[in-house]
């Protein structure tokens, strides 16, 4: 008995829903996302094989980069306006409320307090050059820091009610006087729990 050919149709499926589903998933995470900042100063962190996360929230980082330049940043964009404040009232500087909203939205920096005016001024990609912030004062005789550190831990006490954490993030070719001198203004000021930033590696590395 002969067998019965049956016809091939091709087949067809309508991707138009599915494009257009897609393209608004991608719009979504486009406007969504934030683009990450460029670091003010690149640090090639010691490498380790512990992986603990650093806090999202009440964070506050210095970074010691080349030639022992300190760079301070905090997490929290309300903080870093009372932060601004109190050393505004430190050391008798008036910042203006587009000054606070400008230095809101910056996330480190590392110049002298006679400076800031003008770092704040700059954009993001004039902030950034090589050499333009030449780190915040931090030896005997001009310790800004050490103010940088207690305005932050005062500010986000207000603001947040919380105790501020700290880590150091330094450069894994630093010599580790000037990661001394850091730990040692912290300590100063009874801060003798804080958090080192290091880069992952493999337990075999």
């Amino acid at each position: 008995m002969a067998k019965v050919k049956m016809s091939k149709k091709a087949t067809a499926i309508d991707m138009t829903a599915m494009c257009d589903v897609s393209f608004l998933l991608l719009t979504f995470f486009i406007l969504t996302a934030t683009a990450k900042q460029p670091e003010v100063i690149p640090v090639e962190t010691p490498a380790s094989t512990v992986q603990v996360k650093l806090p999202d929230t009440d964070l506050a980082i210095v970074t010691i980069g080349d030639s022992g330049k300190v760079f301070f940043g905090v997490k929290a964009p309300d903080v870093r306006i009372k932060t601004l404040e109190l050393i505004g009232e430190k050391y008798n500087v008036q910042f203006s409320e587009e000054e606070k909203k400008r230095f809101s939205l910056i996330e480190e920096f590392g110049v002298p307090v006679n400076q800031l005016k003008g770092l704040i001024g700059l954009s993001s990609s004039d902030r950034n050059v090589k050499g333009r912030q030449i780190g915040i004062p931090h030896d005997s005789i001009d310790n800004q820091l050490t103010e940088w550190v207690k305005a932050a831990r005062y500010a986000n006490a207000e603001v947040n009610q919380q105790q501020l954490n700290f880590a150091i993030k330094g450069d894994a070719k630093e010599q580790y006087p000037e990661i001394k001198k850091v730990m040692d203004i912290l300590q100063e000021q009874k801060v003798n729990k804080f958090n080192l930033v290091t880069g992952l590696r493999g337990e075999n590395f």
